[in-house]
């Protein structure tokens, strides 16, 4: 899986409004913290807004803030209303492919892998990742060494 730079800008963004709940939080204020590019972060709160994440205020103490608290809002949610679904093949949902031949498994394997990538993803809150208390499956896979090598 690859995490584009429009969803690892929009994770950051909607976990530092969960570490900020209920407050609102300028965009310029999240960008600074996060060090984004605040035009780019801009356009990626417009499509958490519009996806229902995130509510905007306008006015001298406007900004941002979550639609809903943070324990209620997972990262495939804003992953998902940042870049599409979360695992794909050419451009198909893993159910939509079809292989022949000795590749006729295949289409398995690729549901088997967006099956874990949301158990992870759609298993963590904003909550918990603001506060770094993850799911204990997710602490079990962090632990592994080998998850740590790259390959």
């Amino acid at each position: 899986m690859q995490i584009s730079a429009r969803g690892d800008y929009a994770v950051r963004a909607a976990v530092a409004l969960a570490a900020a709940y209920p407050r609102t939080v300028s965009a310029q204020a999240l960008a600074a913290e996060q060090q984004l590019p605040r035009k780019f972060l801009e356009t990626i709160l417009a499509d958490l807004r519009r996806s229902g994440l995130v509510q905007s205020t306008r006015g001298v103490d406007g900004g941002y803030t979550l639609s809903r608290p943070p324990a209620d809002i997972h990262v495939g949610d804003v992953l998902r209303a940042a870049d599409g679904p979360l695992a794909g093949v050419r451009g198909l949902r893993p159910e939509e492919t079809s292989y022949d031949g000795s590749a006729v498994h295949l289409q398995e394997l690729w549901i088997a892998v967006r099956a874990a990538v949301r158990r992870v993803l759609d298993e963590v809150s904003l909550a918990e990742l603001a506060r770094g208390r993850l799911p204990a499956h997710v602490r079990r896979l962090i632990a592994d060494h080998e998850a740590w090598r790259p390959r």
